[in-house]
C-alpha cells in the first residue's frame, strides 16, 4: 500500500491554517464585539503555523530547538483555541489552568527530550495536555451551545480529535513510539497524520460554522430590535402583528393595541443632554415590558413611541395595564433619572379584515387626545368608549385623571 508523504500533508496543513488565520482575524476585526474568541482562534491557528515551520527545520536547528520549540509552539496554539471558545460560551478564560498545563507540559516534554530521551514519554505528555484541551472545548459546546446542527458538528469533531489524541497518547505507551512516529513511513503514521492535519482544519472550519450562526442571529436581532431599548423595531413588530392576527381571526379573541409616548420628552434632551435621553428611554421601555405578559410585545417606533401589542386582551383589561404602565413611571426609579411621565392610546382591532394602519391610526387619535387634554392620562378609542366607561364606572374607577 502506497502511504502519505508526510512533509506534504503537513506543508498543505500549514498553507491552509495560515489561510484560515487570515480569514478567522478579518472576521474578528470586523465584529470583534459581537462574537468573542476569534482573536484566540486566529492567534491559535498562527502558532500552529508557527510550529509546523520550527518542525520542518530539523537539521537545520538544533533539536532542542526545533523538536521543543514546535511541540510547545503546538501546545500553545491548542490551548488558546481552548480559551477563544470559552470566550465565544461567555464563559470565564481558563487562563491558569491554560498556563499550568503548559508549563507541565513543556517540562515533561524538555525532560524527555533533553535529559532522559525517550519518544514514547514525550508523545504520553503532549496528547494528555492537548486531550484535556479539546475535552474542554467538548464540554463547553455541550453545556453552552445552541441545540443546532453548527453546534453538533462543532461538538462532535471535538470528541473526535479528543479521541484521536488520547489514543495516540495510549499507542505510544503500549507499543512504543515508533507505532506514533510522524515521521516514519507506515500505514499507521500515515492515516493518523492525515486525520490529525485533516482535522486540524475541520475544527477551524467548525469554529466559523458555530460563530456565523451566532454572528446570524445578532444580525437578524438587530433588523427587528431597536438597538438602544432592546425592544422590536417596526420591521420585527410588523412581523408579531401579522402573527397575532392570524391567530385572533381563527380563535375569534380581541386584539388590543397601545399607543405610548413619552411626555415633555424634547425638554428632558434639552436640559439633561441626549444622553441622559437615551437611558429615559430605556427606562421606560424596562417598565413598559415588565408590566406586560409573556404574550405581549412592545416595539419603539422611532423618537419616543412606543406600541404595545396585546392579544387575547379586552380594552378594559388593557386599561389596568396602562395605568400600571403610568404609575410605575411615577415612581422614584433609583437610578438618578429626570422623572417622566406617558399618554396613552388605547384601540382594539375592530375587525379581521382591519389593517395595522388602521389599526395603529385609531390607537395614535386616542393618544393625540390624551395629550390634548393635558398629559400624563390614558385615552381610549371613540369605538371602544362606551364599553370602557361602562367597565371602569362599575368597577369605581376615572380614567381621565
Amino acid at each position: 500500500m502506497e502511504t502519505l508523504d508526510p512533509r506534504t500533508i503537513m506543508l498543505m496543513t500549514t498553507l491552509m491554517c495560515g489561510a484560515m488565520s487570515v480569514v478567522m482575524f478579518s472576521v474578528y476585526r470586523s465584529f470583534r464585539r459581537e462574537v468573542h474568541g476569534l482573536g484566540h482562534w486566529s492567534a491559535g491557528l498562527l502558532l500552529l503555523v508557527c510550529a509546523s515551520f520550527l518542525f520542518g527545520a530539523r537539521g537545520s536547528l538544533p533539536d532542542a530547538v526545533a523538536l521543543l520549540g514546535a511541540n510547545v509552539t503546538l501546545m500553545l496554539g491548542i490551548g488558546l483555541s481552548m480559551l477563544g471558545t470559552e470566550k465565544f460560551y461567555e464563559q470565564a478564560p481558563s487562563l491558569r489552568f491554560y498556563l499550568a498545563a503548559c508549563c507541565l507540559g513543556t517540562a515533561g516534554i524538555a525532560w524527555w527530550l533533553l535529559a532522559t530521551p525517550d519518544f514514547s514519554r514525550r508523545v504520553a505528555v503532549f496528547s494528555c495536555i492537548v486531550f484535556f484541551f479539546y475535552a474542554r472545548q467538548a464540554q463547553l459546546v455541550y453545556a453552552y451551545g445552541e441545540r443546532h446542527f453548527s453546534s453538533l458538528f462543532f461538538g462532535s469533531l471535538m470528541l473526535v480529535q479528543a479521541g484521536v489524541v488520547l489514543a495516540r497518547g495510549c499507542s505510544a505507551l503500549l507499543h512504543g513510539g515508533t507505532s506514533v512516529d510522524l515521521l516514519v513511513t507506515g500505514t499507521l503514521a500515515s492515516i493518523y497524520l492525515a486525520v490529525a492535519n485533516f482535522m486540524a482544519l475541520l475544527l477551524t472550519v467548525g469554529f466559523m460554522t458555530v460563530a456565523t450562526r451566532r454572528l446570524q442571529m445578532i444580525l437578524e436581532r438587530r433588523s427587528t430590535h431597536d438597538p438602544l431599548t432592546q425592544v422590536l423595531n417596526r420591521r420585527g413588530f410588523g412581523d408579531v402583528y401579522e402573527r397575532e392576527k392570524a391567530n385572533s381571526r381563527r380563535n375569534l379573541r380581541p386584539l388590543t393595541l397601545l399607543s405610548i409616548d413619552l411626555d415633555f420628552f424634547k425638554s428632558i434632551n434639552d436640559r439633561y443632554g441626549h444622553a441622559t435621553g437615551d437611558k429615559v428611554l430605556a427606562h421606560v421601555a424596562t417598565i413598559i415590558g415588565g408590566a406586560l405578559r409573556e404574550s405581549d410585545c412592545v416595539a419603539r417606533f422611532g423618537g419616543e413611541e412606543f406600541i404595545v401589542l396585546m392579544p387575547d386582551m379586552a380594552p378594559h383589561n388593557a386599561l389596568g395595564v396602562a395605568e400600571r404602565i403610568r404609575a410605575l413611571l411615577r415612581e422614584p426609579n433609583g437610578r438618578g433619572l429626570p422623572p417622566c411621565t406617558v399618554s396613552i392610546g388605547i384601540a382594539c382591532q375592530a375587525s379581521v379584515q382591519e389593517e395595522l394602519d388602521q389599526l395603529l391610526s385609531r390607537a395614535d387619535a386616542a393618544l393625540y387626545q390624551a395629550k390634548e387634554n393635558g398629559r400624563d392620562r390614558i385615552e381610549v378609542d371613540v369605538c371602544e368608549v362606551t364599553t370602557v366607561v361602562r367597565t371602569t364606572s362599575a368597577a369605581g374607577s376615572d380614567t381621565r385623571r
